[in-house]
């Protein structure tokens, strides 16, 4: 690297929770520009997961975070060459990545379900994530048995 670390900037949170964890989701979920109509989608979202839900003592937005800690993944594998040969090397994942990736894998699968509309499949996601089951939480489970099956290679860490 010869320049130095670009700076995080600070995020406005957003209108309806006043976080800006939503605020950063609806940033990866927005398409060309259209901050407006993510930000509508995420809520509509929010609103199918708590007429979904019965659970009086949780809010919907609870149940979103609770459904991307579900999702975030604590280890992940590197490739690493040593000697000509490409290891797979376990990591721990920085705080901030575990975020981005729960957030990613979370938007992906939600786009890649079958309802009729983004806030639906977005709402029957984070449910799923929420009770640990869902296309997102086996990807997790999934980086999770590839890093465990590739621990012995855990000495070549740099």
């Amino acid at each position: 690297m010869r320049k130095r670390q670009a700076k995080k900037r600070p995020l406005l949170p957003d209108p309806r929770f006043n976080d800006q964890l939503v605020t950063r989701f609806v940033n990866m979920m927005m398409w060309d520009g259209k901050k407006s109509v993510a930000f509508k989608v995420f809520y509509d979202a929010i609103d199918i997961v708590e007429a979904k839900k019965g659970d009086a003592e949780k809010t919907a937005l609870d149940t979103w975070k609770d459904a991307l800690s579900n999702v975030m993944p604590h280890v992940e594998v590197r490739s690493r060459r040593v000697g000509g040969a490409t290891f797979q090397i376990p990591m721990q994942i920085r705080p901030d990545r575990k975020v981005s990736t729960a957030m990613k894998w979370l938007i992906s699968y939600s786009r890649k379900r079958n309802e009729k509309s983004m806030a639906q499949r977005l709402a029957s996601e984070i449910i799923a994530a929420a009770k640990e089951e869902g296309a997102a939480v086996k990807k997790r489970v999934d980086t999770h048995k590839m890093a465990e099956a590739n621990k012995a290679f855990s000495h070549f860490r740099f």
